[in-house]
């Protein structure tokens, strides 16, 4: 982005606006929208942290991430503009939108994870 133009930072009521409509898993806390993934084990743990990986360097947006055994949290907020900014929602929707795919839900070829055998358990969806 050019140095000369300014992204909007949007203002607490309208962050809690928008994750409300968009985002209703997510949360604003201390200056960041932030969303937590709980998982079924460390592998599965990985794989959501390199997924977030991917997807903020694909977007030229990087997330703080955290993460245990079992849960990764994903923390935004547009450092140069000091704020939540759309690259923030962007990035967010885009991260629900791969974590939580469910690809038996959509009824095409792709069945999914068995969702019976804990032995391939992953994401626990919500």
């Amino acid at each position: 982005m050019s140095e000369t133009l300014k992204e909007k930072v949007y203002s607490e009521a309208e962050i809690a606006e928008r994750i409300e409509k968009e985002l209703p898993k997510w949360r604003y806390e201390n200056g960041w929208i932030r969303r937590k993934y709980k998982t079924n084990s460390w592998k599965s743990t990985l794989m959501v942290i390199n997924t977030v990986g991917h997807l903020a360097e694909a977007a030229w947006h990087h997330p703080d991430i955290t993460a245990s055994y079992a849960w990764v949290e994903v923390r935004l907020m547009n450092h140069a503009a000091k704020g939540i900014t759309d690259k923030d929602f962007e990035l967010a929707k885009k991260i629900e939108d791969v974590v939580q795919w469910q690809p038996a839900k959509e009824g095409g070829a792709l069945e999914g994870t068995p969702p019976t055998d804990q032995r391939f358990a992953y994401i626990k969806y919500d």
